[in-house]
């Protein structure tokens, strides 16, 4: 027999804990003191009770997730040794950058498990003879899934691959034809979070990017195959709200694929912000990414990928991979991450934020779909405008200190060399060449201060 061991004590209700709070100010502003309000437009309480919530959000969202690993294919060979041994030290899922549909399909995949491995693919091309190559390549219940975005690529480079009627032809091929990838199309939200955009908009964008498929499909009688999507989410520094952004994203997804008669089933593949990350005292990155990554597990992302301490200025090397792997090893086999599904369900906080996120989403998503649709406001700018004019406001934050990154605006360690430590370019790269529109740009909070630090390097040195 199970013993209630609260019987003994008289529930309180909201109303009541206002009222002992409004008592304790002493006549001082309950709003003014205790409510803050984020940049995502979200007005934060003191305290959350369950006379105020929403309910929880009965979510699909899995048990196990997968420790991914991020290997860059500039060889086959290579990449499937690197893969290789990404899995014997710890990792569950690979995930393939793809520079050329020249790779060999069968020595990046030789000895590779794919009806047991999940394997992402994200090719920076379009190819129709590729992608019908890959798809006979694997068996049907394989776990591969393609990373084809023709929006997502419009967004980043401000081009289509070929042009949109191309692309579009080669989008129809896959709907057509694939029969054994596990999924092709994705939706890369990173893209929006790393350029500034906030969390309502990240959603709502996401939405606005994934409808536009929505209504291509839909126009396809001759299309049978309901495609399964994926999305590639960056997690940002928020860590409640990031949870509640993944559960939102879910949520919306769900809400949206249901009009149209889609499986409402997602995949989510999730990575730390590269927003956040900063140059000088890179250990810091460590503490960062430990709980971005713990935001993606809980908010219930099926797989992440942990980025390196020292990804923004090294090359890929041993020992930052293993450490990132390491610190998913930690949260999964120590901290006991992989225990409960929806852990975040019934948390009175995180279910108000959950609803909050997704309907400032929802409006936002109407006054797109309004305009004419994702790729038409793209095409305009508005997306764009909208983008960073919240980026603007968290660069503000940040340049006046209100929003800390210790290490560099808070606690600088003034004894920090990095001039010879680059062996990447970690600033945004200026190429002006000719696009289509506006490309969206990613862009680190610190590279302004950086960039000056680095120039009173070479003074000192030039005076030595």
């Amino acid at each position: 027999m199970k013993e209630n061991l609260f019987s003994e004590f008289e529930e309180v209700s909201a109303k009541q804990w206002k009222q002992k709070i409004q008592y304790d100010l002493k006549g001082a502003d309950y709003n003014e003191k205790l409510v803050w309000k984020s940049l995502d437009g979200i007005n934060v309480k003191p305290f959350y009770h369950q006379d105020d919530s929403a309910g929880s959000v009965h979510l699909k969202t899995p048990l196990q997730w997968n420790i991914t690993e991020q290997i860059f294919v500039t060889s086959a060979e290579k990449a499937n040794k690197r893969a290789h041994e990404a899995l014997r030290k710890g990792a569950e899922s690979i995930w393939f950058i793809l520079p050329s549909e020249e790779v060999d399909l069968n020595a990046l995949f030789a000895g590779l498990d794919l009806a047991e491995l999940p394997l992402y693919l994200k090719p920076e091309f379009a190819s129709e003879e590729f992608f019908l190559r890959l798809d006979q390549q694997v068996r049907q219940g394989s776990q591969v899934f393609l990373q084809f975005d023709i929006i997502g690529n419009l967004a980043r480079s401000g081009n289509w691959f070929q042009d949109q009627k191309e692309d579009h032809r080669v989008l129809d091929i896959l709907l057509q034809k694939c029969k054994n990838l596990k999924s092709f199309i994705s939706i890369d939200t990173g893209l929006y979070q790393n350029a500034g955009a906030n969390i309502p908009q990240q959603l709502a964008y996401a939405m606005a990017h994934v409808n536009e498929y929505f209504n291509h499909i839909a126009q396809k009688t001759e299309v049978s195959k309901r495609p399964k999507f994926q999305f590639l989410a960056s997690v940002g520094p928020n860590y409640f709200f990031e949870i509640a952004k993944l559960r939102a994203l879910r949520l919306l997804f769900s809400t949206l694929s249901h009009e149209y008669g889609l499986d409402s089933a997602c995949e989510i593949l999730a990575q730390p912000t590269r927003r956040n990350k900063t140059l000088y005292d890179f250990n810091v990155n460590l503490l960062r990414t430990t709980t971005e990554s713990m935001s993606a597990v809980l908010g219930g992302a099926n797989s992440v990928c942990n980025m390196a301490y020292d990804a923004i200025y090294h090359r890929n090397n041993s020992f930052g991979s293993r450490i990132a792997r390491n610190q998913l090893l930690v949260l999964k086999h120590e901290s006991y991450f992989e225990k409960v599904a929806n852990p975040a369900e019934g948390s009175y906080y995180i279910e108000t934020l959950t609803h909050e996120m997704a309907d400032k989403a929802l409006d936002i998503f109407k006054d797109i779909e309004k305009g004419g649709g994702f790729v038409t406001q793209l095409k305009e700018g508005i997306i764009q405008k909208k983008i960073s004019e919240s980026a603007a406001k968290e660069q503000e934050e940040f340049d006046e200190g209100r929003l800390v990154l210790v290490g560099t605006n808070k606690y600088p360690n003034p004894q920090d060399k990095m001039k010879d430590e680059l062996e990447l370019y970690p600033f945004v790269k200026q190429k002006p060449r000719k696009t289509l529109l506006q490309p969206v740009i990613e862009k680190r909070l610190s590279e302004k201060s950086e960039q000056e630090r680095l120039k009173k390097e070479e003074s000192i040195n030039s005076e030595e």
